[in-house]
This record gives C-alpha cells, structure tokens and sequence, in this order.
C-alpha cells in the first residue's frame, strides 16, 4: 500500500500566495478555478522534477501524467535538449538581433510538418491561435470565424463567452459553433453566411475538458478541407495539445488532409518557452505583412531545445512509443477499475487519453477516485485529458496501475 500524501509546506506557501498574487495560482492550476476537486487531495506547488516524475513543496514523488500540461513529451529535462539549451544559452538567448538558430529552427519545421512552407515563432499556443484567426480575416477580408463546441484555442477574448469577465458583445460578435462532427451543421452555416467567414478553426480531434474525447468521423475533415476551399475560407488546426503526438508532421496529416495554418507549442521544445505558427505558402505575405511580435519571441534558447527536441522525437519514434505506453496503461486502468465493478472510460488518442468513470454522471464518484490516486502519488485531473511522455517506463505503469486500484478500493467497490 502507498502511503497517503501530506501537503503540509504547499498549504504554508499558498497562504503566503493568496496576499500578493491574484488567486494565489490563477487559471486552472489554482484551487480557485475549481478544477482540483476535493482540492485538499491535491499539493499546490512542486519543488523539482525529472523524467516521469514531480516532486511537490513537501517533498512527496508523482507519476506525472499531466507533464505541465503537455509541455514535457520526451520527460522532464530530457539531457539532450537540455544539453543543447545550455550550450546556446552560454552563446547568446535574447538579444538585440536574432540568433541565426532561429533559421534552423524553422528549417527543420519546414521539412518536418507536412502543411509547412514557413514558420512564425511565439510564446503560447493563444499566440499563435490568435495570429491565425488574425492572418486569416486578413487574407479574405471577411470577419465570421467558426468553432467546434468543446473547443479550447487559449484566452484571448475572441476565444471566450461573453460569460466570461471581461468579455464584451464586440468580442465574440463574429464567432459562430457548430457541433463537433456535424458537417451538415458546417454546411448550413456556410449557406447563412455565404463570403463572410473567415476561417474553420478546429482542434484535430475533439478533446474539450470535463468531456470524453472524440475522434473525427470517418471522412469529416477531408469534407471540410474540400468545403473550405470551395468557399476560399481558410483552415485553422490548433494542434497545440496533441502536436508531435499523433504524428511528427502534424495531426492535419495523420488524420489525411492539410491545413492552411496549425497552431504548435506545448511539445514543440520539451518545455523550453516557443510556439509557432506553420502554414502554406499563398499566406506568408499576409503574415509579414502583419505587426505582431514580442520582446522574447526571438530568443534563441528556446529555439535550440525546439531543434533538439524535434530530432530526438524523430530518432525514437515518438509518435509509436507514446501510442504503445499510453494502450498499456489504457488496458491496466480498465481492467483495475472493472475488478472494482466500475467502467472507466478512456478515450482520445493513447498518448493524450481522457479518464472518466461512467457509472456516475455527475462525475463526483470520479472525482473522489482521481483524487485517491494523487493522494498516493500519480498526478491525474478529473477536467482534463492527459499526457503520456517518452520516459515513462513499464514500471512507472505498473505502479500507476496499483494505486488505481488501491483507490477504487478507497472509494469502494460497486454495490
């Protein structure tokens, strides 16, 4: 049995927090978002990290399956990209002038994702999001942008609900949703809105928070490739969360068709802070003829642990690796909870998997079980899909595995 987690210091820390920083941690790492629930059972602040493993502010391990939310694909501080991030820090990272890995850096991406003529480099993936929609009303001079429902393209007002605080109407005025999957939904809205949408803007496949993931129906994006470019509306792929993952040249590719714009960032340097843009050569006058920039954007270190890391996820067969561990732990979960007498649901792609135990809807039974799992030592969330990463070992799945199931039997079998 593994020993129940005390989150002493991280409690000590977040009381001091709370005084001088906006929610203590703001956005959806912070107990305030209401995403870590209960959140007594969840530490507040990590201290170090390596490989597959966090530690928190108390000094407790854990199998990390959320990897900074996706962030870290080969592990935490992989020696190879770290190697290559140090010997250009001790060169030069910001400065003045770009650093000539900058050009290699989108040489490599050219060569590597499929859609790609050219790369355009940020910070986050809201960075990049935000300039495709922004390329996009710019190239055809129309306004109406169209989302999936379940989408998440970063926080950006345009990405928002007029919900949300700070959200005004003008915000949002141009958004239309359809449902994901509905391509007759697509088409009807192409008919209402005829020479006025802009883009198609779409994850590749759908992977909401607090939802299962669903793959696209058979043939769904090749329909919306050809519709968009019978209407010269220009298509959108956030492949910020499931980039590299599915496949090396971009998820468009995997699922049998090609963007205009995809969107990268989390797995794109292992950490290191970059994203980028990539698309297709009839739109780069239109980005460079854009004013968009930042005073780190060009910062060479970054760009170094992007190179490194896209070599070495091509070296090991990133894609293939994540898919095999991911199907192992997938097969270990199900098989726990069904000796418990419950169904879990694991759905989305292996190596980006969302967890959600069925047997009851308003998820509170799940929530109780993802939290005995972190109370023993194995990060999940009960809102958010999660990350398989290359250092992950057989070992660290078969420990994940048994404390599974000590928390089923914390929470009970089903009567």
């Amino acid at each position: 049995m593994h020993k129940i987690n005390d989150y002493t210091k991280s409690r000590e820390a977040f009381a001091r927090a709370v005084k001088v920083i906006p929610s203590g941690i703001y956005g959806h790492q912070g107990p305030a978002e209401g995403c870590y629930v209960p959140v007594e059972a969840f530490p507040l602040y990590s201290s170090r990290a390596k490989g597959s493993y966090m530690w928190d502010a108390d000094g407790n391990r854990f199998i990390d399956y959320m990897c900074a939310y996706g962030p870290n694909i080969l592990g935490y501080h992989d020696p190879d990209v770290d190697a290559a991030a140090a010997k250009q820090r001790a060169i030069s990272d910001c400065t003045t002038l770009p650093n000539t890995v900058m050009v290699d850096f989108a040489e490599l991406l050219v060569d590597t994702v499929a859609c790609a003529d050219w790369a355009f480099f940020a910070k986050n993936g809201n960075d990049v999001t935000t300039l495709a929609v922004m390329a996009a009303r710019a190239y055809t001079h129309r306004k109406k942008i169209v989302f999936f429902k379940g989408y998440y393209h970063g926080v950006s007002p345009w990405t928002q609900k007029i919900d949300y605080a700070g959200v005004i109407e003008e915000d949002v005025m141009h958004n239309v949703y359809v449902e994901w999957n509905n391509y007759e939904q697509l088409e009807a809205v192409f008919d209402t809105y005829r020479g006025e949408i802009a883009a198609v803007i779409g994850q590749p496949y759908m992977h909401g928070n607090f939802m299962d993931n669903q793959m696209p129906a058979e043939g769904f994006w090749q329909k919306v490739r050809k519709k968009c470019t019978e209407e010269g509306t220009v298509l959108v792929v956030d492949d910020v969360r499931a980039g590299f993952r599915l496949d090396l040249a971009g998820s468009d590719h995997y699922f049998g068709f090609e963007a205009d714009l995809i969107c990268f960032c989390k797995a794109l340097a292992n950490g290191y802070n970059v994203s980028s843009l990539c698309g297709k050569e009839f739109l780069k006058n239109t980005i460079s003829s854009m004013s968009y920039t930042g005073s780190y954007w060009m910062s060479a270190v970054p760009f170094a642990a992007g190179i490194a890391c896209i070599e070495k996820m091509k070296r090991i067969d990133c894609p293939r690796l994540l898919n095999e561990m991911g199907t192992k732990l997938k097969n270990g979960l199900i098989d726990a909870a069904q000796n418990y007498g419950y169904d879990l649901h694991v759905t989305g792609a292996p190596s980006l998997f969302y967890l959600r135990i069925a047997d009851d809807p308003s998820l509170k039974l799940h929530q109780r079980w993802i939290a005995e799992c972190v109370k023993r030592g194995v990060f999940f969330t009960n809102h958010h899909n999660h990350f398989i990463n290359a250092s992950l070992t057989d070992e660290d799945i078969k420990e994940t595995v048994e404390i599974a199931a000590e928390a089923f039997e914390a929470i009970g079998k089903k009567k």
